[in-house]
């Protein structure tokens, strides 16, 4: 890390807003309320247990845990003692949980009780130390309130967030103080929030979603958060309409579970000024029913890990352009579409489709522990693999990610192109598409769906499809097959690779 790097640890900004709403509800789960003056003792608290246990500055705190309050006290308590947080996506089979906690040297892992044992078990003499919820309520008790905060460089790492691993074994991407403060920032602005909002954050704090676009930007400002701790669409439509949240977001898959909850029975949310969707290319059809049965027009989002979260989206008072995600956060990052094939860079309102690159400070510096120089360019672009188009106004269009891609005939089909077709389909709940072998054409369009009901037939599906002049020729779904659900990466994403696997 250069020595001319400025020092900004992101616990200073926490506890500074803090200490401006000492009284003002910080988070909340169930019946359980925490001020902001009770958050940054808490976390205060846990820095100081971390410093008496031996915890040098740069080394990894973990958290295993579902939403929580326990959280983001740890959190803050680690940045606070100059550590870094590994937060631990709770869907990891053992495998991955093992490499995560192997790879990241995790010194303390805290955890629930419930999940105490199975832990120790799998990691064996490697295991760091254990500490349960109720250990984290008695470590804070034993210790008075750090006062200070350790200083840490702008470019060095504040936490490292594994990736779902679904085309290989997790890799951690690094994430430094920087980072979480643009990307902050970068939402407060574009979605111009204040200290009035209060976000219903039931996106795993595992993800980007859930803490840097969700929770970090309502710390910041001294808003209000409250937690679900499991995915739960009745538990979520009682709530909203309970507590009247004016900020939140809904993966994919969420967003398909409200809208098809209250398709029937629709209920009035009209408290979100912003409801976020994304984490994979929604299809138009979902986007409709969550408005005809909530009154809730969502705002799409893109970004991924390596971009701490949101980098493209649409303003409050932005007309959404049908299937684009918005514009990207210039004030965070910068972006160019890049050709496949070589060749200059796409301008606004050039057609084709090109990747995305991106630089900027929301962009991770690289993984931990491993070097993968194809996702950088020669001149330090990160390459996202994703394929987009952009309109004459610089919104822009997902298309497909690059290994996604179906190869039929020699011609390009992008799957999610012929799912947002398919989608439409009145009887289908969701629907994804891959590419499978075929003796001919190489590789053959495969749609594989859920019905909304029983009795419906792959004959019926495909006669609908013959119909739709998108989704005929090349782009026409070849085979069809129905099954009861898709399978799910931790972060709710469509698992493409299992499904090629159940579908070869």
């Amino acid at each position: 890390m250069a020595e001319e790097d400025p020092p900004m640890n992101i616990a200073t900004l926490l506890r500074r807003s803090a200490a401006d709403h000492p009284a003002d509800v910080a988070l909340r789960l169930d019946d359980v309320e925490i001020d902001y003056a009770g958050y940054a003792e808490r976390g205060a608290r846990f820095a100081a247990h971390l410093r008496h246990t031996g915890v040098e500055p740069g080394e990894r705190v973990g958290f295993l845990l579902p939403n929580c309050p326990e959280y983001l006290v740890g959190l803050l308590g680690t940045w606070q003692a100059g550590a870094v947080g590994v937060p631990l996506n709770r869907m990891f089979p053992d495998a991955a949980l093992r490499h995560v906690v192997r790879d990241s040297g995790l010194r303390v892992l805290v955890l629930p009780a419930a999940d105490r044992d199975r832990v120790a078990a799998l990691l064996g003499d490697e295991c760091p130390e254990l500490l349960t919820t109720d250990g984290f309520a008695a470590a804070l008790a034993a210790h008075e309130p750090a006062a200070d905060v350790l200083p840490r460089l702008d470019g060095e790492d504040a936490c490292i967030m594994y990736t779902s691993g679904s085309t290989g074994v997790p890799k951690g991407v690094r994430q430094t103080h920087r980072n979480l403060a643009a990307e902050a920032e970068g939402a407060i602005g574009r979605y111009r929030l204040t200290a009035a909002d209060h976000v219903l954050n039931c996106m795993p704090l595992f993800h980007v979603g859930g803490l840097q676009l969700a929770s970090l930007p309502l710390l910041l400002l001294g808003g209000q958060i409250t937690f679900m701790p499991r995915w739960d669409v009745v538990r979520w439509l009682e709530l909203a309409q309970e507590l009247r949240p004016t900020f939140g977001g809904l993966i994919s898959t969420m967003m398909i579970d409200v809208g098809n909850r209250t398709v029937g029975s629709p209920v009035v949310l009209d408290s979100f000024r912003i409801c976020m969707f994304g984490g994979s290319r929604t299809p138009t059809a979902a986007i409709e029913r969550l408005e005809a049965g909530t009154g809730i027009a969502g705002v799409e989002i893109y970004g991924q890990t390596e971009q701490n979260g949101l980098v493209v989206t649409y303003g409050p008072d932005d007309v959404r352009r049908p299937d684009s995600m918005g514009t990207p956060l210039e004030q965070i990052v910068r972006t160019r579409l890049v050709p496949v094939g070589g060749g200059p860079d796409l301008r606004p309102g050039d057609e084709g489709v090109g990747e995305l690159w991106v630089r900027g400070d929301a962009v991770t510096p690289g993984y931990w522990n491993i070097d993968v120089p194809e996702k950088w360019s020669a001149d330090g672009w990160f390459r996202t693999g994703d394929l987009m188009s952009q309109d004459a106004d610089g919104y822009l269009y997902y298309v497909d990610r690059i290994d996604d891609m179906i190869v039929s005939g020699g011609e390009n089909v992008f799957p999610q192109m012929v799912e947002e077709h398919l989608a439409a389909h009145p009887d289908l709940a969701e629907v994804a598409v891959i590419g499978t072998a075929h003796e001919r054409w190489v590789e053959q369009v495969t749609a594989v769906v859920v019905p909304t009901k029983p009795g419906v037939t792959v004959e019926q599906i495909a006669a609908w499809c013959a119909a739709d002049p998108n989704l005929r020729g090349m782009h026409g779904p070849k085979r069809i097959e129905i099954v009861d659900a898709l399978p799910r990466t931790g972060s709710g994403k469509l698992d493409r690779p299992e499904l090629r696997a159940m579908f070869p």
